[in-house]
């Protein structure tokens, strides 16, 4: 078996077992941990609430005044859903957690619509 069918049979699983999150939500929320682990002077454990404020953080970079449509496309419509994609990539085994790690470390981080919408940093983008 190659990586690619490895991955692939990897996420086929994941959207079996958690068919409300787009394929794209897993791979969204990796490429966030690891934005957020290289903008760290060394490597060590990410907290929910970090990893929650790193995929604001990249989706405004990456689909600014449509950060909220891509990520609810997704399945992604609260930091909550950031939780419930990080577990389930932890019950496959693509990530590991401590144990001190609950889905409830991402339960209202911050609010969507405030943070992609009422209060989205045009001035960032002129």
């Amino acid at each position: 078996m190659t990586e690619l069918q490895f991955a692939d049979d990897i996420l086929d699983e994941l959207q079996e077992r958690n068919p409300r999150f787009h394929a794209k939500a897993y791979f969204f929320v990796l490429a966030a941990l690891h934005s957020v682990l290289k903008s760290l002077d060394a490597p060590r454990h990410i907290a929910g609430k970090e990893l929650a404020c790193g995929v604001r953080s990249l989706a405004l970079e990456r689909f600014g005044p449509m950060a909220r449509t891509v990520l609810g496309h997704w399945g992604i419509h609260k930091t909550e859903d950031v939780g419930d994609v990080v577990f389930a990539l932890v019950e496959q085994g693509v990530l590991v957690k401590q144990d001190e790690d609950s889905s409830d470390d991402f339960a209202n981080v911050f609010d969507f619509e405030e943070v992609f919408e009422r209060d989205y940093p045009w001035e960032a983008r002129l």
